[in-house]
């Protein structure tokens, strides 16, 4: 149906919800410039997750995008980040909700990568990919259902954008679990990977510091008094190293050791530094345990020395289900439909609040943002004419939950 307008759906009502879902569609046809001209307005602003005042910025700026009829707004407010921000609509009694996720921050402090820039088909900019570029996405596609039958029409949304993910959603994930609790699906707007590849499985993620206690001594008059903390947190480290796994997706790297003060001093403290990849929620329990196991094994064999171990599973993996799968079918049809591809991803091994939603026993789907690469560098750049179809999708999607 071209040629509709946000003002032209006050009595109309679409005969089915598919007709709803490809009258969204039409209405996003043309609509390129102004979703590019959100698109800037996003990433022009900083948003470092530690860059509080930039992130409320996001925030405001997305309220404004987001003011459609039918759709409430919530402020969270942090101590810490940014206010985190959960958009609600009433839909369709009767219906599960349905949760939209995604985040404001980014990994860039001030200086490092600033600006949104044209590069022919390209866009550049902080943030662009990961994942200002995804909210765009999301708010035009509820844009074009506002404007095509009302979001009254539709499963309830639970629409959920924190502002620390980037830092592993410490408040945020808490955030996500109230608000998206009794969803029937999840949809995560991460960074779109080559061939619009829907992702279902993530690694889990989790950190560890080893902290070893020795006795200090001088190495020359009184080495034997000694209790090296350094030999036992070497002991520790060739342990743990040792449980990585690559045939089942486990990787431990110890990635940082400070210790000692200087050559002829038995140390008496060292710290390690150390991260955790994992497939399934079992197998991020057993690396906690065996770490603990791997501490206690490597002290004792250094008397007079102990290390303690503090940390564990930060992220629960995102692990593919059957619902997962039938989720990713039921979205895929849409994107096909829209021009997408719609296969499905390897797995990835970087964490994402997809990770909350999936461990909450909501069928999950990721990475259905705007197709792009370089997330993390400043190289990070989309493919802007994917950003419609993107929308086209994810209304097509929405419509066909109410149908």
């Amino acid at each position: 149906m071209p040629g509709l307008h946000p003002g032209m759906h006050s009595g109309w009502e679409a005969e089915t919800m598919r007709e709803m879902g490809e009258a969204a569609a039409s209405w996003l046809v043309g609509r390129l410039g102004e979703m590019e001209e959100a698109l800037a307005a996003l990433v022009e602003v900083n948003s470092w997750t530690n860059n509080v005042e930039g992130g409320r910025k996001v925030g405001a700026l997305l309220r404004e995008q987001l003011a459609l009829p039918g759709l409430g707004a919530e402020v969270v407010p942090s101590t810490r980040f940014a206010d985190h921000l959960v958009f609600r609509s009433k839909g369709k009694a009767g219906l599960k909700p349905v949760a939209l996720v995604g985040h404001l921050d980014t990994v860039f402090p001030p200086g490092k990568f600033e600006g949104y820039r044209q590069d022919g088909a390209l866009r550049r900019g902080p943030g662009v990919l990961d994942m200002k570029g995804g909210l765009v996405v999301i708010t035009w596609a509820l844009k074009a259902l506002a404007a095509s039958g009302g979001l009254e029409s539709l499963p309830p949304l639970r629409l959920v954008v924190v502002s620390d993910e980037e830092v592993g959603s410490p408040e945020g994930a808490d955030v996500i679990r109230k608000a998206i609790e009794g969803a029937d699906a999840c949809l995560v707007f991460e960074s779109g990977r080559a061939g619009d590849a829907i992702i279902t499985r993530r690694k889990g993620t989790g950190m560890a510091t080893a902290v070893a206690h020795g006795k200090a001594a001088h190495a020359g008059n009184n080495h034997q008094d000694g209790a090296n903390a350094l030999w036992a947190l070497a002991r520790f480290v060739d342990r743990v190293q040792q449980l990585t796994d690559y045939p089942r997706g486990i990787t431990i790297n110890v990635g940082k050791v400070t210790g000692g003060q200087g050559k002829n001093t038995v140390p008496d403290h060292a710290v390690a530094e150390v991260d955790l990849r994992f497939c399934t929620r079992a197998d991020g329990e057993e690396l906690v345990r065996r770490f603990r196991q791997a501490a206690e094994e490597a002290a004792s064999g250094v008397p007079g020395t102990r290390i303690e171990v503090e940390g564990g599973v930060a992220r629960e993996p995102l692990e593919r289900t059957e619902a997962s799968a039938a989720l990713m079918a039921a979205y895929g049809s849409c994107a096909h439909v829209s021009g997408l591809g719609h296969g499905e991803a390897a797995l990835v091994g970087g964490g994402s609040d997809a990770s909350t939603s999936s461990a909450m026993g909501i069928p999950s789907i990721d990475g259905l943002g705007p197709r792009g690469k370089g997330f993390h560098t400043v190289d990070e750049f989309i493919e802007v004419d994917t950003l419609i179809p993107k929308a086209q999708a994810l209304a097509r999607y929405l419509a066909s939950r109410a149908g």
